[in-house]
């Protein structure tokens, strides 16, 4: 009666069978014919119309000395092909954790142990790579903490999850926590795998300094065969979270919903043209927002990777749309009224594409329009993602400053892209430039908590060392913490930047600018003013090359 754990192929999550493919197949089959030995036994392999194998086992020597070797490379040659012929899928066999793999689920284990318990702040001249350079947590800038001007978060998904794997490639990463235990020959079974991700993300979180965490749902905790079963193993999970919370001031800056991966939100979830999948994507958000607030989680974000369509003749617009607003006043109301989380921002992750061809929150200002078209302004709040926004034509610091302008900025996914890439990357920022233009809107605007800036960014598929996910964290709130202060010189009201752009809209200190922007003048009293006026109308330099000289002088 024990807890099992899987004895056979599992892949780079720990959970899931292993599938060998026909092209897969035909390698492994072309290796077997070349490692037989004695060169008595051969097959013929051909291809059926549906992609299979199929062989055809010539033995051409009936000498008993040879009989039994040939009859086991035959054998190994019969299993391959059968296992083909199923699909590829394989039972897992388990064994009870209670046999020496149980040593390998202590809680106390370690899996950053060439790291200091907590990564020091040394200074910008330290050559240290497991040491800050510019995050200071409790260094003040504009009199406020660091910490508390940029309020990291982790990215569970990103983080602990990430495996490398990339549309063109298998993953390459097999972290500790996914590996076999000491005395182990399998990772642990599902349940007790989730667990271990969840200590080596407390484990992350502590040598960073950090006291928020994001996560979606079904990246937490393992599916079921059932929906029931997913939701049990997901409260299983979220309470095993909890208690590593006891004690700390860790909790999520927010929870999500995964409703893009399973095959059942190919063509949506609240946009989906089938209402049974819009109805199982409501169960979930309510979960996940269960989860969340058990958590204490400060706000929860909606991403629609897939809300938007493939193809637009067969796509009902205004029905999908629609469809999409009437979920988040769903949300909004089970959020407020039933979870009583009213002052929890919830909050939506503008994309322009990426799996979708055309999603309906394509940018901050798109996204704007649709909450104040249906009325959901003052319910929502936008999370901008950088790499998003360039997808979307725009740089970050433009959507930033556009949610800004639109009172309706709540965090920032801080990550880049690489501009020979055409897909979102999810890098981690570390350009000084970058983040100070991105974090000036903000300081101007005094913060955005209980908003904060979530590193959804991941290693590069070539970094495999457990190490490299220190190395990217604190380079990325080195660059954010060294971009704070760079901005805190840029949004200086004193400054030479900010008296450029006063002098740009100087002529709108006057009576008659204040009367315009009070809605208190008509066309045709200022008609009669362009009449009466002597000439064209003066219209000062923009200094732009000024000003760049000026960021360049204060970025370095």
């Amino acid at each position: 009666d024990a807890p099992l754990t899987p004895r056979r192929s599992v892949d780079a999550s720990g959970s899931r069978p292993l599938s060998l493919h026909s092209s897969t197949s035909t390698r492994i089959a072309a290796r077997i014919r070349a490692f037989d030995p004695l060169r008595r036994a051969r097959t013929n392999l051909r291809r059926t119309p549906r992609g299979f194998l199929v062989a055809r086992m010539c033995t051409k020597n009936d000498s008993p000395e040879y009989y039994f070797r040939d009859l086991l490379a035959a054998t190994v040659q019969f299993l391959l092909v059968a296992l083909i012929l199923l699909g590829g899928k394989t039972v897992p066999v388990y064994a009870s954790v209670s046999d020496t793999c149980a040593s390998g689920l202590d809680p106390t284990e370690v899996f950053w142990p060439d790291a200091p318990a907590v990564i020091p702040f040394k200074g910008a001249d330290s050559q240290d790579p497991l040491a800050f350079r510019h995050y200071n947590a409790s260094e003040e800038v504009l009199g406020r903490t660091m910490k508390d001007w940029l309020r990291f978060s982790v990215a569970f998904w990103h983080s602990i999850r990430n495996d490398g794997s990339d549309p063109f490639g298998f993953p390459t990463k097999r972290w500790p926590w996914d590996a076999a235990p000491a005395g182990c020959e399998d990772p642990p079974p599902p349940m007790e795998l989730a667990k271990r991700r969840m200590r080596a993300m407390f484990e992350l979180m502590r040598k960073l300094g950090v006291d928020l965490w994001c996560f979606h749902d079904r990246d937490i905790a393992p599916r079921g065969d059932t929906l029931e079963e997913t939701n049990a193993n997901l409260d299983e999970i979220v309470e095993y979270a909890a208690q590593l919370q006891e004690g700390t001031e860790i909790r999520p800056l927010w929870g999500t919903a995964q409703l893009f991966a399973e095959p059942h939100y190919m063509h949506g979830a609240a946009t989906s043209p089938s209402v049974d999948v819009f109805v199982r994507a409501a169960a979930q958000v309510k979960k996940a927002m269960d989860a969340t607030r058990r958590l204490g989680g400060e706000n929860f974000n909606f991403w629609g990777g897939r809300e938007g369509y493939a193809f637009l003749p067969t796509t009902d617009l205004k029905t999908e749309r629609e469809h999409a607003a009437m979920f988040f006043k769903m949300a909004r109301d089970y959020w407020v009224k039933d979870l009583k989380q009213k002052g929890k921002p919830l909050l939506i992750e503008p994309k322009p594409q990426e799996p979708s061809k055309h999603q309906y929150d394509w940018d901050v200002g798109t996204t704007a329009g649709f909450l104040r078209e249906f009325h959901l302004e003052k319910d929502f709040r936008l999370n901008v993602e950088c790499n998003h926004a360039t997808l979307a034509g725009h740089s970050c610091s433009h959507e930033i400053e556009t949610a800004v302008a639109m009172d309706m900025l709540g965090g920032l996914d801080a990550n880049t892209g690489d501009p020979q890439v055409g897909w979102d990357t999810d890098q981690f920022m570390t350009d000084g430039r970058e983040a100070a233009l991105v974090l000036s809107a903000i300081v101007r605007s005094n913060g955005f908590a209980p908003g904060g800036i979530n590193f959804d960014a991941k290693t590069r598929r070539e970094s495999t060392d457990v190490n490299d996910l220190l190395y990217a964290h604190i380079g990325g709130m080195d660059a954010m913490a060294k971009g704070l202060k760079l901005a805190a010189k840029l949004v200086n009201p004193d400054g030479a930047l900010e008296g450029v752009k006063r002098e740009r809209y100087s002529s709108w200190v006057s009576e008659l600018g204040a009367k315009i922007e009070k809605g208190k003048a008509t066309l045709k009293e200022l008609e009669k003013l362009a009449l009466e006026a002597d000439g064209e109308p003066v219209v000062g330099s923009g200094k732009q090359e000024l000003a760049d000289n000026i960021i360049a002088a204060v970025v370095g």
